[in-house]
């Protein structure tokens, strides 16, 4: 999301997320707690209801339903009653669900009552049901839990709002890879308290955190019980296990089926674009870059659009209008980025090929506005806009555009595709901060695609540390 954009989010509820951090920083000592030592013998796999994360687009409607097939097939080598598998995106026509929160009514409406646990998990994650079943027999599921793997901040983070600032690693929030669990109590009671309030923010910009801020509420709700057996390294006892948000779908995307466009402005042209040429320019065939001046030595490209402090619409929209005209290559791919973004394009190749190029394609890091109001989902600028040909054309041709040039372009687009029935689809590999803004357990799981911002970090260096690959890229 464009800064300018978060702004006004931001000083609503920055003050009050302080004050909370200063109240829960005593209450989690960041050990997994003593589990309920009551076993429950009654516990089928029939009262577990599996929830994978899945997404509108092909590529990943293909990969939960395989996720879902695994559990199923688990199931029946067992000679047990299947547990409940939901895909998410199946459960409402509504894009928002994928924010969770709005998802908690209708689950608890449909499976409220008979199922007594709610396992989310990723389309990569893997469960195993035989341990899945004596780990949520040592909790009482008449008890409200909130259960997972445990990550939490190492400094206080943008993304976060900054909140828990005078001890970040107080509080803990879930590793979606290694999936979490919520007993039929707490579902109950969170899907009830919906219908009575609104959430401290109209974003959802990091759902994991906001998900535990949630179901904290406040220090009214339960933390979260850190458990060793949701994994994402495959151990012994593992109930989970995680694969890879960098899955393998054969060729890489040619470097000539992508135009990359780099938003700059005069006043970057000394210090941010000698940055993109020295780290990944070189991995592109064809990048541009777009300027409010024109400057040869660079050189920039101007589209008539002034610079503006805020948003970038007019320019994002000039740029996906050339995009579509005879001035570049004919390419399959458009990516749109900052200035100070720093991104593997090897890597995005490689990500590129699980997607089908004649399907509209919106990818990125995904944030929502106002998504228990019936609001939308967008692609944040910052980590990078990866758009298919397809949904520029149906963009374009849509007569959808900026109300101001200085509109955040983020969020016009995201409004633009929503009207059209397009979906947008999260990457957990772009991000929109830096990565000392994320939880380092995290980001070692991932082969990162983009980082984005300068402050107070060696730009060049974080890019040679987390995006650089030591072999060849055409091998990505």
């Amino acid at each position: 999301m464009s800064h300018y954009a978060a702004k006004g989010g931001y000083s609503l509820v920055t003050v009050l997320l302080l004050w909370l951090g200063h109240a829960g920083a005593s209450n989690e000592t960041g050990h997994a707690a003593e589990p309920h030592q009551t076993q429950h013998p009654g516990l089928g796999l029939g009262d577990i209801v599996i929830v994978i994360q899945s997404q509108r687009n092909s590529f990943h409607v293909r990969v939960a339903e395989e996720r879902k097939q695994e559990i199923l097939h688990q199931s029946s080598q067992l000679g047990q009653e299947a547990p409940i598998v939901v895909l998410l995106h199946e459960i409402s026509p509504y894009d928002g669900v994928w924010s969770i929160v709005p998802a908690f009514p209708l689950l608890s409406a449909t499976y409220g009552r008979s199922a007594r646990w709610f396992v989310f998990t990723e389309e990569g994650t893997r469960v195993r049901l035989p341990a899945l079943k004596p780990l949520l027999l040592q909790y009482q599921p008449s008890e409200e839990w909130f259960l997972g793997k445990r990550l939490h901040d190492r400094d206080a983070s943008i993304i976060h709002h900054y909140a828990f600032s005078e001890e970040p690693s107080g509080f803990g929030f879930p590793d979606p890879a290694a999936g979490w669990a919520l007993s039929a109590p707490l579902l109950r009671r969170l899907a009830s308290r919906i219908k009575h309030e609104r959430l401290k923010s109209d974003f959802t910009i990091d759902l994991k955190h906001e998900i535990a801020l949630y179901i904290w509420e406040e220090g009214k709700g339960p933390q979260l019980t850190a458990v060793p057996e949701f994994c994402v390294d495959p151990k012994a006892n593992c109930a989970t296990t995680f694969t890879t948000y960098l899955p393998d779908c054969g060729e890489p995307v040619s470097k000539k089926d992508m135009v990359v466009a780099v938003k700059t402005c005069q006043k970057f042209h000394l210090d941010r674009v000698p940055v993109v040429k020295a780290t990944w320019a070189k991995d592109a065939e064809y990048l541009e870059y777009y300027s409010d001046v024109s400057d040869d030595t660079i050189p920039t490209i101007t589209l008539g659009v002034p610079n503006t402090d805020t948003g970038h619409c007019g320019k994002t929209f000039a740029i996906m209008k050339r995009f579509l005209s005879k001035a570049v290559p004919n390419t399959a791919w458009l990516v749109i980025v900052d200035d100070d973004t720093l991104i593997s394009l090897p890597r995005l190749r490689h990500l590129l090929s699980c997607y089908d190029p004649n399907e509209p394609v919106v990818l990125g890091e995904r944030y929502g506005y106002g998504l228990l109001q019936n609001g939308y989902s967008y692609i944040t600028g910052g980590g990078g806009i990866v758009l298919s040909q397809v949904a520029v054309t149906r963009l374009m041709s849509s007569g959808c555009s900026c109300f101001r040039d200085d509109a955040p372009d983020d969020m016009v687009l995201g409004r633009c595709f929503t009207s059209l029935g397009i979906p947008v689809t999260h990457s957990p590999l772009f991000h929109q901060a830096r990565p000392d803004d994320y939880p380092t357990t995290m980001l070692s799981v991932q082969r990162a695609v983009s980082f984005h911002k300068h402050w107070n970090i060696d730009p060049i260096a974080v890019f040679k540390h987390w995006l650089e690959d030591t072999r060849q890229t055409d091998e990505l």
